[in-house]
């Protein structure tokens, strides 16, 4: 297999600390969070603004990286499904994608509403959603 270098250009810090009593999914309660960003990364958030939305991508770094099958939503009740058919955070590359609002832009810093994403989760990327109207960026 190949492997790859990621680093990490942020981290999320947030109200959430549990995985456990996190929401499963943005809709479910997550709060308002903000991304925090290294000063090397900084020029790239230059375009972002309040109101735009974007898609968070993290690396799950509590998730466990073993599994393969998981209940869908932790239900025990469910019959087990192959992690890629799910959005359990449990997988082999534990890479989170959070669709998001940016409320704020503060220097470094960008508050996002409805990111269910745990405190010091670590940021690998951020991208616009595109819509149709607008094309691409």
């Amino acid at each position: 297999m190949t492997s790859f270098e990621v680093r990490a250009i942020g981290r999320v810090e947030s109200s959430l600390t549990d995985l456990d009593r996190a929401p499963r999914q943005a809709d479910e309660g997550a709060p308002e969070a903000w991304l925090v960003f290294e000063p090397a990364v900084l020029e790239g958030l230059r375009s972002l603004r309040a109101g735009d939305e974007i898609l968070v991508l993290t690396w799950l770094d509590r998730a466990r990286r073993d599994l393969l099958t998981v209940h869908p939503r932790g239900d025990l009740s469910r019959a087990p499904e192959g992690v890629f058919s799910t959005r359990s955070p449990h997988r082999p590359n534990p890479i989170g994608l959070h669709r998001a609002e940016v409320t704020a832009v503060e220097g470094e810093r960008l508050r996002v509403r409805h990111l269910e994403a745990l405190d010091g989760t670590p940021i690998l990327d951020v991208k616009p959603v595109l819509s149709e109207d607008i094309g691409q960026r």
